[in-house]
């Protein structure tokens, strides 16, 4: 078993619920947020796996702000929902390589299989093996923004029954060209749900790319719904006014747990 702490924040801002720290199974910290009910029953909780995991939780950790994930989570817990949040940090100056599974021409990058490796084959099972996780494919998900959720839906159709649920968030589907968008034609859809959203001033210091945002948003919708994701597996949200920033993040995330989670 792997060694967990309380996390312990600087911010006068205190974490709302039970956040653990571990550093001793790979080579980042991971964080691990539990439900409130977490030991009271024999209950198996699904799982999320997040992406930029530094900025879920904590304000101190990050300039540009948090995800408000525990806040949501125990607003969420009141409704009846709950999952284990697993918080995955990213990895500096290499988060574009591992976060992209192809090279673009001027960025580079193209290391996401290897991450999904660790993902996979190391964290995984070690919180499976610590916490009371319920390892059905459909109790599993994974969730990011930007290049967090080109990797997320990657992950998604590159591993078939491995996870049930994907949040993509401000997609960069520009990344590489049409890489993704060629890779998810070509691919069997897999099961289960995806949620994804944009806002429609992403980037209005860069015009060009805000309109790219906006317009790849609706190609893969598209793409999706040629694929067989009906309402029921596919949800698309375009938040007026949305930025690519934490705190819009933080808004559209409570809707994507409640499409996860909420029963059928």
């Amino acid at each position: 078993m792997a060694i967990w702490e309380p996390y312990v924040t600087t911010s006068t801002r205190p974490i709302t619920g039970e956040l653990l720290v571990s550093r001793t199974i790979s080579d980042r910290e991971l964080l691990v947020l539990l439900p409130p009910s977490y030991g009271r029953a024999s209950t198996r909780y699904p799982v999320l796996y997040a992406h930029d995991g530094q900025n879920l939780f904590d304000e101190a950790a990050n300039p540009d702000g948090e995800w408000e994930v525990d806040e949501s989570m125990g607003r969420l817990a009141a409704e009846g929902l709950e999952a284990i949040i697993v918080g995955i940090p990213n990895a500096g100056s290499a988060r574009r390589t591992e976060y992209s599974p192809w090279p673009d021409p001027e960025y580079g990058g193209g290391g996401a299989d290897a991450y999904l490796d660790l993902l996979l084959g190391t964290i995984k099972p070690a919180i499976d093996a610590d916490f009371a996780t319920d390892p059905n494919p459909a109790q599993t998900g994974i969730l990011g923004s930007s290049l967090g959720a080109l990797v997320s839906l990657y992950a998604f159709f590159q591993h078939p029954g491995l996870f049930g649920f994907a949040g993509v968030l401000s997609p960069a589907f520009w990344w590489a060209g049409d890489a993704v968008f060629d890779f998810v034609d070509a691919a069997d859809p897999p099961d289960g749900r995806i949620w994804m959203d944009v806002g429609d001033e992403e980037a209005p210091e860069r015009l060009e790319l805000q309109d790219a945002y906006v317009r790849d948003f609706h190609r893969m919708a598209a793409l999706l719904a040629d694929k067989g994701f009906g309402p029921d597996r596919l949800a698309t949200v375009l938040e007026v006014g949305g930025r690519h920033h934490e705190s819009a993040w933080a808004r559209r995330f409570p809707g994507a747990m409640r499409f996860f989670l909420a029963p059928g």
